[in-house]
């Protein structure tokens, strides 16, 4: 019969554990009805093939399609009685009526249609009882009436819950597409779990995901499932992007539609296969295959849900693929700026070498002379003597504010005694400029990465050159310790303070920025506390540096 040979087309799909409401329904049936329900059975099954014909006719005069015909004749009291009549218990009906009402769901059927065509469906029953059952037995009219009632209340209900299913397969799927979606963290993953997602909505026994290169030569096989390795690129044929560009059902042995399969061996292999293009703006990137074991019709509902899977997945991917080139650009930018942190340090160790060796050798030499010229000079020449030692004098200046500059720009004890040194000395530098009193505790800890120690040297370098410039501070405590592999470092004043988003928004300010991108270089954390108001104002700056292996 055409109707049980449709009921196998789908049997990839696995039957739901019914529903306890359902199972009730059921149970009402068998405990409240079954007489009355085997007696109508009785009475209608040598007329229920003639009611179905007709039934079927009147559908399509209505404009179902064949497959909602199909479907709605296992749903009404004539495959109920077909049932019954065999003995079987009317759960056996109740398991029908779920399975065709997601059928008639996912043939996209609203349910006001199936209320609609069982209404058709009773208008034919109706004269088919009054001739069965004599006039005068009013009270068989009553029991059956209030059968047929109980039975459409059953019917309902299970079809409600049948949408229900489906409905809610659909938003559950799409709720795992968005979970994937956010919780990949590379293109590959967000393909390979998009299609296992997929497969596992379709029931299909295998999914593959292709990407079309965008020389549009080949086709590459991006995801699998189950996973296969070792799948080389696909050549692209002619006319295959404008075949896959429209969604395809595929039956085993049609050679025209079979061409579309990228893995030729799924032509034997499955029975069925779905075709669904990854397209946008007109251009076809990519297409998903699913293919099935058994003979397994794709239904409208399936169509609309693995379009819109497919447009959520070529957008998750294009999403996917742009963050990791921004990654990348983040990464060729970081890169960069460590290398030009890096050569910064080597340029200030350059002009530092050559003021010390050139400049600094030559002013020496200048004083020098000048002091053999001012001690050579007769006392009678005290006037130009005078103006001599002058020049002397601003000589010596210059010689010490030149070495307080080589200092500045690459302090030979931190090279030389480490860290700890250089700050001291760094510290006595800045009393002597500034009148602030500065407290300096480092804890115990030996020679660290000169990346690290470099780092932690011209932050501190830039905190003193931000307190002395802005804060009008009296006091500075500076904290130094390191724990479970992280340098932490603390600069802590009394001045005037600052509002640090202010800060960091000004285009010619480059202090704060500076000092908050040395630290993520070294992948550490940077933090900001500043008040201008109050007892408590002023700043502190907190931060934390992985120490390097």
């Amino acid at each position: 019969m055409q109707t049980a040979q449709l009921l196998t087309e789908r049997p990839a799909e696995p039957r739901p554990e019914l529903a306890p409401e359902l199972a009730d329904a059921a149970d009402v049936l068998s405990d409240q009805l079954r007489v009355h329900l085997q007696r109508l059975a009785v009475l209608l099954e040598p007329h229920v093939d003639r009611i179905e014909r007709r039934f079927l006719r009147r559908l399509q005069e209505l404009k179902y399609d064949q497959r909602q015909r199909t479907a709605l004749a296992e749903i009404t009291p004539g495959a109920a009685a077909r049932i019954l009549a065999r003995d079987k218990a009317p759960l056996h009906f109740i398991e029908q009526v779920e399975y065709n009402g997601r059928r008639l769901a996912k043939l996209n059927l609203p349910p006001s249609g199936i209320l609609e065509a069982l209404q058709e469906y009773d208008r034919l029953l109706q004269p088919v009882l009054k001739s069965l059952i004599p006039e005068d037995h009013a009270d068989e009219h009553a029991n059956f009436q209030w059968v047929r009632e109980q039975l459409h209340f059953c019917v309902v209900l299970t079809l409600n819950n049948a949408y229900y299913q489906v409905r809610e397969n659909e938003t559950q799927a799409f709720y795992e597409l968005s979970r994937v979606e956010l919780e990949s963290r590379n293109l590959s993953e967000l393909l390979e779990r998009f299609l296992e997602s997929l497969t596992k909505v379709c029931h299909a026994d295998a999914g593959c995901l292709y990407l079309l290169y965008d020389d549009g030569k080949s086709w590459e096989l991006k995801a699998s499932s189950p996973s296969q390795a070792g799948i080389a690129a696909v050549p692209n044929r002619a006319g295959l992007v404008r075949r896959i560009a429209n969604a395809r059902y595929l039956v085993k042995g049609d050679e025209s539609d079979g061409a579309v399969l990228l893995d030729q061996t799924w032509r034997e292999k499955y029975a069925s296969c779905w075709s669904v293009p990854l397209a946008s703006g007109g251009r076809t990137a990519g297409v998903m295959q699913f293919g099935f074991l058994r003979t397994y019709e794709w239904l409208p509902r399936e169509q609309e849900l693995l379009a819109a899977a497919a447009e959520r997945c070529l957008i998750g991917a294009e999403k996917a693929r742009l963050m990791e080139d921004l990654a990348q650009r983040e990464e060729q930018v970081r890169r960069l700026a460590e290398h030009m942190l890096q050569v910064e340090e080597m340029e200030r160790r350059r002009i530092s070498r050559e003021l010390h060796d050139e400049a600094g050798q030559s002013l020496l030499c200048i004083r020098l002379q000048m002091e053999l010229i001012e001690q050579a000079m007769p006392e009678s020449d005290g006037e130009l003597k005078s103006k001599l030692k002058e020049a002397r004098d601003l000589t010596e200046r210059t010689i010490l504010e030149m070495r307080r500059l080589i200092a500045a720009l690459s302090p030979a004890v931190l090279e030389q005694l480490g860290l700890g040194a250089a700050l001291r000395q760094l510290v006595n530098r800045f009393q002597r400029l500034q009148p602030c009193r500065v407290k300096l505790a480092i804890s115990k800890m030996g020679r660290l990465p000169q990346k690290t120690e470099t780092i932690a040297y011209r932050l501190v370098q830039e905190c003193f050159n931000n307190i002395g410039k802005h804060a009008h501070a009296t006091h500075v405590n500076i904290s130094l310790s390191s724990t479970d592999g992280m340098l932490k470092l603390a600069v802590e004043d009394n001045g005037v303070g600052f509002n640090f988003e202010e800060a960091i928004e000004k285009r010619e300010s480059f202090g704060i920025s500076g000092m908050r991108e040395r630290v993520a270089l070294l992948g550490g954390k940077f933090r900001v506390d500043s008040r201008t108001e109050g007892s408590k104002r002023g700043t502190k700056i907190s931060i934390e540096l992985p120490i390097a292996k």
